[in-house]
């Protein structure tokens, strides 16, 4: 393209492309941002919007496109969804005025972690960018949001704790250095996983020194020790990037990003990515709706700030008992105090998004209208401040004290702002009568002038007689007299005629220009000036962002622990105890999402008795559709609530503090990966054995489902004695099972206890009475399942037939007898200390490779035999193993 050819507006807007070239241009003409080229074709096609052409100095016409200005949040957020990055380019002079071309420039680029629009945002929800930097086999991370100034930093050092730094935050774009883009993590997978743009940038956003640098001179400090960056050498990185991206693309000072928090993901209950979605903490698994979820339980808040702060407790349990205490009593008194409890709560909710609106103002993007919202929000903060100093809590009463009530910014506002202004800040009518004299008198001129045009119009109609004179204004023609056809014959000499009309004549006289020369004037620069009176008020409220953040902060704190009391009155919550003994002990404890989606109050409570001791494990056998499912997730989001400070459903708690949560419930293929249902299963166990401790919870269901019974049982088997064994984990758990033969571990492996759950049977029909109960469960009912989902009966009657002849092939008493064998191999072998112990291979022959029996399995072909042939041979070698082990005694 030959661009000597092409009209100057055109020419601008290539060079202005040329540097931007990974983004989206629009491009402001009057009232439309338009795209042309390439980009109105992308835009075209992705907004469904008509595509059209200019006229651009060369042969054929430019493909052309264009969205209205008022409207284009809309059309940023659809784009920038589907991934792309756009660039702003804004008239910087008014058009009226300009001497040529009319001045462009870039004013910001939107990409998906730096929208600010409230327009687009879910106000319940963060919208974080997030900054990745790996080096030397750390991962530093930098997450922001910029809607609402959240700064924080860490560091990890395994890919596992990524992905969840990342499932907890959930960021909607990612940037990072290429040396993490080619570590080996599969960025296909990580995108359609989380739903999230990555991209890697130029390594200049990564030199140690400029991070170091840009991070200094934003937060105005002499060294970063003083942020507490100074264990984070990668995360320092890290957050400079992210820091020096935002400014490329924001194109501002950022001044409402006023504190970076450093933290260790050892401050708070690790909860993986799985573990996450299965308990469903904020978004059900299925629909990704929040209907379903704890967070949907719990959220009784009444602003968007406490909405954000709950999930991020929800997300972000805590560990420390004094913390977790602390919040409890602040829940406490608010139960106590129903009365002052609402009416906090009537105050909230008048409250709008302080956090985000601020950030607009410091954007310089806030309008009138958001801070008339700003002013009325902080009408309540006064009456908040007062009930909150009557509370005796440590929490309650520390948030009033950080409460600023803000009232120099409420009567600014109040005095300056009138009730009812414009959307836009270039219409004039934003500054009220009395708050400047000058843009006082312009309106007063502007009044007058009103007065005589009124005045004028009387005197016309008295010297011409024509009745239906009128004086009006349109911006085209500024003001005229308008006459009807019916007297327009009656016209005199010295009227000019400015227009003609089917119906009417528009005329103007030398008196009627003068006077509009005046009034025009007037208007002017009252506009004028009222922008700038707005600007200035608006910049006034800028500079009180760090007061402003931390009232917001603790409206959020104020808001979270009124709605964590409403649900616990609302619902009969208890408040738990918390010990440090690694107990857990539930009295009818209840699911919180289950109970509160039943009707009639129908679901059936269910204790709980977990130590580190006797009761270390439960196996829980039963079948189907019994609750197996639904009570072991009870348990963990019981556990989650004490932890971040919630009553739970129960009649009564006591909660061992669990540093990490570890779920393995169901089973999915993961397609995007090309995993099996089983190698997904295999992978979350291993994690679990691997990163679980001594003081973690974990919930299993169904180990080893996914491949033979066999060898699925031998799976379950060996990881219960994984599990159990003190020396090598002794976590907390709960394995629920359809493998009846794991019921014979209690009484031969420490720490085992059998819980199944109840049955009524009814002749060849069965009723789940849901109770947990001391015991295995000796059948699985499923025929009796397959029935009452409506299998049809000659399926039923044949399954039955083969169910009783395959009765002599069962594994039961064999498991007896494995179990009584893996007792006595435990008491003839010392158990290795843990760090002796290969992980990823436990066996009761490591010491006897070479033995005759060993080579015997090791020769079996499995796939060829059948299942009596199996039990056969395992039968004679289990034989030929007892009579050793009589011989060596």
């Amino acid at each position: 393209m030959d661009l000597s050819q092409l009209s100057p507006m055109m020419q601008h807007y290539m060079e202005t492309k040329k540097e931007y070239p990974d983004c989206i241009l629009f491009y402001r003409l009057g009232d439309f941002y338009e795209m042309f080229f390439d980009d109105a074709l992308t835009v075209s096609k992705e907004l469904e919007i008509t595509l059209t052409g200019k006229d651009c100095g060369l042969s054929e016409r430019a493909p052309m496109c264009g969205v209205p200005f008022h409207a284009v949040d809309s059309y940023l957020y659809r784009l920038v969804q589907k991934g792309y990055k756009v660039a702003i380019a804004e008239q910087m002079e008014d058009p009226k005025q300009a001497k040529g071309l009319v001045k462009r420039e870039v004013i910001r680029v939107v990409t998906p972690g730096t929208i600010t629009s409230s327009q687009v945002l879910d106000e319940t929800k963060n919208n974080y960018l997030m900054g990745i930097v790996y080096m030397d086999g750390i991962y530093g991370i930098s997450t922001a949001d910029i809607s609402t100034g959240d700064f924080m930093v860490t560091e990890v050092d395994s890919d596992r704790e990524l992905f969840d730094e990342i499932n907890k935050f959930s960021p909607s774009e990612i940037i990072c250095n290429n040396a993490f883009y080619m570590s080996g993590v599969d960025m296909d997978g990580l995108k359609n996983r989380y739903q999230v743009v990555i991209s890697s940038l130029d390594s200049r956003f990564f030199g140690e020194e400029s991070c170091r640098r840009i991070l200094m001179e934003h937060f105005k400090v002499g060294a970063l020790v003083g942020l507490g960056l100074e264990d984070y050498a990668t995360g320092i990185i890290a957050a400079g990037a992210v820091m020096q991206y935002i400014y490329e693309t924001q194109k501002s000072t950022l001044e409402h990003i006023t504190t970076v928090t450093p933290y260790s993901t050892g401050q708070y209950m690790v909860i993986d990515t799985s573990t996450r979605r299965n308990l469903e903490l904020v978004e059900t698994m299925r629909e990704k709706q929040k209907r379903g979820t704890l967070l949907w339980v719990l959220d009784k808040t009444k602003t968007a700030m406490g909405a954000r702060l709950l999930r991020a407790c929800i997300e972000q349990p805590l560990i420390h008992r004094d913390e977790i205490i602390r919040r409890q009593n602040a829940v406490e008194e608010l139960n106590m105090n129903y009365i002052s409890r609402e009416e906090i709560c009537e105050y909230l909710n008048p409250i709008y998004d302080l956090e985000r609106l601020i950030g607009r103002i410091s954007y310089k993007t806030a309008n009138p209208r958001d801070l008339i919202a700003f002013r009325s929000s902080l009408e309540m903060l006064p009456y908040i401040k007062r009930i909150l100093g009557e509370f005796n809590s440590e929490l309650l009463a520390e948030l009033g004290r950080e409460l600023d009530p803000l009232q120099d910014i409420f009567r600014l506002i109040g005095d300056a702002i009138v009730e009812e202004p414009p959307i836009t800040v270039r219409e004039g009518g934003i500054i009220k009568d009395g708050y400047n004299q000058e843009a006082d008198k312009l309106r007063q001129a502007k009044t007058e002038g009103k007065n005589w045009l009124a005045e004028l119009e009387a005197r016309e109609k008295e010297k011409t007689g024509i009745k239906t004179l009128k004086v009006k204004f349109n911006k085209v023609f500024g003001y005229y007299f308008e006459v009807t056809n019916s007297f327009k014959d009656q016209v005199p000499d010295y009227y000019i005629r400015k227009q003609t009309l089917t119906n009417a004549e528009r005329f103007t006289t030398d008196e009627l220009k003068q006077l509009e020369d005046i009034i025009m004037g007037a208007e002017e620069k009252l506009v004028s000036l009222e922008y700038d009176l707005f600007c200035e008020v608006r910049d006034k409220i800028g500079a009180e962002v760090i007061r402003i953040q931390k009232t917001a902060k603790s409206i959020a704190g104020i808001d979270v622990f009124c709605s964590l009391s409403v649900v616990a009155t609302r619902r009969n919550y208890v408040k738990p105890s918390i010990n440090d003994k690694g107990v857990i002990q539930i009295k009818n404890g209840r699911h919180p999402v289950v109970e509160q989606m039943m009707r009639d109050d129908m679901f059936v409570a269910n204790d709980t008795f977990l130590d580190n001791g006797k009761n270390r494990l439960s196996v829980i056998t039963g079948p189907n559709m019994a609750g197996k499912s639904t009570y072991m997730r009870q348990v963990a989001l019981i556990v989650l609530m004490a932890q971040l400070g919630s009553f739970v459903p129960a009649q009564e708690a006591d909660i061992g503090i669990c540093d990490r949560v570890f779920t393995r419930v169901g089973a999915s293929d993961d397609l995007a990966s090309g995993q099996s249902t089983f190698m997904v299963e295999m992978t979350e166990v291993a994690n679990i054995l691997r990163n679980a401790t001594r003081n973690s919870l974990l919930v299993l269901d169904e180990i080893g489902r996914g491949t033979s019974t066999f060898d699925g049982l031998s799976i379950a088997w060996a990881v219960i004695e994984h599990i159990s064994n003190s020396k090598l984990l002794g976590a907390k758990t709960l394995f629920a099972t359809h493998y009846h033969e794991l019921t014979e571990l209690e009484g031969t492996i420490a720490g085992v206890k059998n819980y199944c759950i109840a049955v009524k049977e009814q002749g060849d029909d069965i009723v789940f009475l849901r109770k947990i109960v001391r015991g295995g469960a000796d059948k699985s009912y499923g025929i009796q399942v397959a029935k009452l989902a409506g299998v049809p009966d000659s399926v039923i009657a044949r399954a039955k037939e083969i169910a009783e002849e395959l009765s002599d092939a069962d594994i039961t008493a064999r498991a007896k007898e494995i179990a009584e064998i893996s007792s006595n191999i435990t008491q003839h072998k010392a158990v290795p200390k843990p760090d002796e112990v290969d992980m990823q291979q436990l066996s009761f022959f490591d010491t006897v490779k070479d033995d005759d029996i060993i080579r015997e399995l090791d020769s079996l072909e499995l796939s060829t035999m059948t299942p009596l042939d199996a039990m056969n041979t395992l039968y004679r070698l289990q034989t030929k193993l007892k009579n050793r082990w009589k011989e060596t005694e």
